[in-house]
């Protein structure tokens, strides 16, 4: 009889990153984050207050289930530039079906985030059909869904009130609201989709090298289709959760948002190059540019000043996620 041999510590420590595929990363971001908020708590007397903490709870929720989707366009080496745009085309149809049809929340919602899904199962289908980048495609579709949300509300805001503003307000005791519960949840069924299902690995392996995962009989484009109508679908959640913050729409909402998703996730750690990348990773990303945004805020630092900030943070995520691309490369070719 064989007697298995006893745990070292490095098998161990192997055996948690098979079972927790990005741990390790999730560790480091977490480091940052405490670091982004000490850094805070020193400059500013008001920042640790459970307050500030609350507040940035509450204004992530839309931010954080774009970046949901964006995270699996992303993976699969492509980018969606209109997310933003259709934020604000599902808080339009949103508006309609509540305040002028007045239909209740739970058939206006899904009646928005089908807006959303057929802009993004567009997105896709164009980009795979006619093999025309990803880039261009949602660009086109960024005017165009600010237009119809422009035609639509007439470019006024449209005032919904208490059936909508429940959503973003705080929950009793906790302080968070409601649309920061379901972010989180959507978080954790986004991570446990792509770690824990087919559909999720064929994500990964069409952003590493799509040739290959082509080969192994993987049909490519449906999947390349299906990222975006994810993400054109968390765009039109998102439209409810900005929604509920004024307790109105407004066709101008989610102007740059695209930009915000797409920092996020590269913060968290997800490769522009695709292939590489976590759900996780990118609420976290989330999590340190709104807590950045507040901390300077709060320190009283100026709109200029808060945009050179958090570009410098973008390019130095993007130059780190560079330096780990090409580190991945130098080891594939050692072994």
């Amino acid at each position: 009889m064989t007697e298995s041999a006893p745990a070292t510590p490095d098998g161990k420590a192997a055996t948690a990153r098979r079972s927790f595929p990005g741990m390790g990363e999730w560790l480091g971001l977490t480091g940052v984050l405490i670091a982004v908020i000490a850094a805070f708590g020193l400059a500013s007397d008001n920042f640790l207050k459970p307050g500030t903490f609350h507040s940035i709870a509450n204004q992530v929720p839309a931010l954080a289930v774009i970046s949901v989707g964006m995270t699996f366009v992303i993976l699969t080496a492509g980018i969606d530039l209109s997310v933003g745009a259709v934020l604000a085309l599902g808080g339009a149809v949103l508006g309609v079906a509540m305040a002028d049809w007045h239909w209740p929340l739970v058939l206006a919602l899904p009646l928005a985030m089908l807006g959303g899904l057929l802009c993004g199962l567009a997105n896709g289908w164009v980009s795979v059909r006619f093999s025309v980048p990803s880039f261009i495609v949602t660009l086109g579709m960024m005017q165009i869904a600010r237009g119809l949300a422009y035609l639509g509300t007439n470019s006024q805001t449209k005032y919904i009130g208490k059936p909508v503003e429940w959503i973003g307000a705080p929950l009793p005791g906790i302080g968070i609201s409601t649309a920061f519960v379901v972010a989180v949840a959507l978080v954790i069924a986004g991570q446990w989709v792509l770690r824990r299902t087919v559909f999720g690995r064929n994500v990964l392996v069409i952003g590493a090298n799509e040739d290959a995962a082509r080969y192994s009989g993987i049909d490519t484009k449906p999947i390349k289709i299906a990222v975006f109508v994810i993400a054109g679908a968390m765009a039109g959640l998102g439209a409810a959760f900005d929604s509920s913050r004024l307790a109105a729409v407004d066709p101008n909402a989610g102007a740059g948002l695209e930009l915000s998703a797409i920092a996020a996730v590269v913060i968290g750690g997800t490769s522009l190059m695709g292939g590489r990348g976590s759900v996780v990773g990118s609420f976290f990303g989330v999590l340190i540019m709104a807590t950045l945004g507040a901390g300077l805020a709060q320190v009283g630092a100026s709109e200029p000043v808060k945009l050179l900030i958090t570009g410098v943070v973008i390019v130095l995520a993007v130059i780190v996620d560079a330096w780990r691309a090409g580190k991945l490369k130098t080891k594939g070719k050692i072994q």
